[in-house]
């Protein structure tokens, strides 16, 4: 459906905004999926430029977006080394509450109906019911 790459600046999380706000709209997407949606492509992009590719410029994150039926997808990939999705601290366990990295993967497993990582860590892929 829709496909961007943008560099790793966090400053170009508004054109991947805007593009979710023109998808959704487009679609009739309900308020409440729309900020399931926003939420966690925002956290996705964001981890991919900060941590997969190290806040480095020259490499980049590509989105995809996919609509099929009544379930949206959102892909981002980054050109990091990727990382242990399965082995992450617990951002609700006492004595990692006061972290302030470690809730963006909580916070899309929660948000999102399915979600997926590549064997490396690299890519994840989110499946929202609309």
């Amino acid at each position: 459906m829709e496909s961007i790459t943008i560099n790793s600046d966090i400053e170009k999380l508004r054109v991947v905004e805007t593009l979710v706000d023109t998808l959704s709209k487009k679609l009739g997407i309900s308020d409440e999926v729309y900020g399931k949606i926003l939420i966690s492509t925002v956290e996705a992009v964001n981890n991919a430029i900060l941590h997969g590719n190290k806040g480095n410029a020259e490499k980049t994150v590509t989105v995809d977006f996919t609509a099929d039926g009544n379930l949206f997808e959102v892909t981002v990939t980054d050109q990091g080394e990727g990382f242990d999705y399965n082995n992450l601290p617990d951002p609700t366990d006492p004595e990692n509450i006061e972290n302030l990295h470690g809730r963006g993967v909580f916070i899309m497993k929660s948000l999102a109906d399915i979600i997926e990582y590549n064997m490396s860590g690299s890519q994840v892929k989110m499946r929202f019911k609309y």
